[in-house]
């Protein structure tokens, strides 16, 4: 950690890509998680029919959600990484 903090550049990378990796992660499950919402709610509700909806919406939403979460967490951890190491006028 010592190294990272004489190094201010890797110190905010570090937390940029980590806190991106996280928010992709997190974010891909939650639109996951809503997408799977909408086979639930619909009126067929035979077993097959709420599976393949489920599969079908699935790679849609993990994309999306991942993409999103990617860039949100990308910027504030490099926001936050900046914040951290900046130096007092």
């Amino acid at each position: 950690m010592k190294q990272m903090m004489k190094n201010p550049i890797l110190l905010c990378t570090f937390l940029a890509l980590s806190s991106g990796f996280f928010g992709g992660l997190i974010t891909a499950q939650v639109m996951v998680t809503l997408a799977s919402q909408k086979c639930q709610k619909s009126p067929n509700t035979i077993w097959g029919f709420t599976q393949i909806c489920h599969t079908w919406i699935a790679p849609a939403a993990i994309l999306q959600g991942s993409t999103a979460g990617i860039w949100t967490g990308t910027v504030l951890g490099a926001f936050v990484g900046g914040l951290m190491v900046r130096k007092p006028m």
